[in-house]
């Protein structure tokens, strides 16, 4: 992120040659539909910062989850540019699992410090340390964020709670409405949700019950990218090519660390490795050879896959075919 300079929309390569719309007429029969359209990153960008105000004028006590992957990390920045130059009207919350990536720590505390940002940390350990969670066999903690991520929802009054789920990742998510309602104990229920004709949002709920809010639901991985790369948005290290200690754990190269890994007979290498997403460190898996350094050449990766990045790289979403769906069902984001 560029700090306290928010940059403005650039222009497309798409409509770099087209003559400004300011001053078209409508009425002149050679105006086509296309002068007037926006290029596909300013209408994504335009929809958010709608979201954000929109929520900021209708809810009373809105937190935004940030965890320091890319897609809390465009949120953010999308939040800071539709409240521009205002401060932000709401603090942020992460729910640290006790194994997460250092350089994601690091960076998340970077961004809070450069942006006079409140920050609530929800920590999974201290739920472990009270007894009110147990370890799994397994060492992942991902599945456990969802006591915290309530425990800290109901304290801290939150009646609305961006995330930066998106449609594209998994078939539960594309489910999702932009504005997801969410019962007393936080569950989902996707035969409660709303229509949204219009990009009309309703946030009507009963007390005790909040909504989760989605402002990048229309992104996918390629145009989150896109999006890093045309507005400069600092990430973690880890998203770019790097050497790194790994190990292979059904069929998935994971990161050595006090979660509980490697077992006997993983054999531990240095490999060229990079992470299309960043979860706990038991769950989320390298890709391995990539040579991808930049925002540039990550976004030629992605636009020639055709793996989802939860699919190809997430082992807490392997559990069942409904994995991600039973966990939004008691309350996960």
């Amino acid at each position: 992120m560029n700090g306290d300079r928010i940059p403005g929309p650039r222009q497309d390569r798409r409509t770099a040659d087209r003559p400004a719309t300011s001053g078209l007429d409508p009425f002149d029969d050679r105006t086509s539909a296309e002068d007037f359209q926006l290029p596909n990153l300013d209408v994504l960008e335009s929809e958010a910062v709608h979201v954000f105000r929109e929520v900021s004028g209708e809810f009373e006590r809105p937190v935004l989850l940030f965890s320091g992957g890319k897609d809390s990390a465009v949120m953010l920045h999308l939040a800071l540019k539709a409240f521009a130059p205002a401060p932000l009207p709401f603090a942020l919350l992460h729910v640290d699992t006790g194994h997460n990536f250092p350089e994601v720590l690091a960076y998340r505390d970077r961004v809070v410090a450069r942006n006079s940002l409140q920050l609530h940390v929800a920590s999974v350990q201290e739920f472990i340390d009270s007894g009110e969670l147990r370890d799994r066999p397994d060492g992942t903690r991902n599945p456990l964020q969802t006591v915290p991520l309530l425990h800290a929802i109901e304290t801290g009054r939150f009646d609305a709670v961006f995330g930066g789920g998106r449609r594209d990742e998994e078939k539960a998510r594309a489910k999702e409405r932009v504005f997801s309602l969410r019962d007393e104990f936080g569950g989902w229920d996707p035969r409660r949700q709303r229509p949204e004709l219009w990009h009309l949002y309703n946030g009507r709920h009963s007390p005790r019950e909040h909504v989760r809010v989605f402002p990048l639901s229309n992104f996918t991985e390629l145009d989150v990218w896109q999006y890093i790369a045309r507005e400069q948005i600092e990430l973690p290290s880890i998203y770019y090519a790097h050497r790194r200690e790994v190990f292979k754990r059904d069929g998935m190269w994971l990161a050595p660390g006090d979660w509980g890994g490697p077992r006997d007979g993983e054999a531990v290498e240095t490999r060229l490795v990079r992470y299309r997403t960043v979860g706990d460190m038991s769950c989320t898996g390298a890709v391995v050879g990539s040579g991808a350094d930049t925002a540039e050449k990550i976004i030629t990766e992605v636009a020639a896959t055709r793996l989802t990045e939860r699919g190809a790289t997430r082992a807490d979403d392997r559990l069942s075919e409904a994995a991600m769906e039973d966990r939004k069902r008691e309350g996960y984001f």
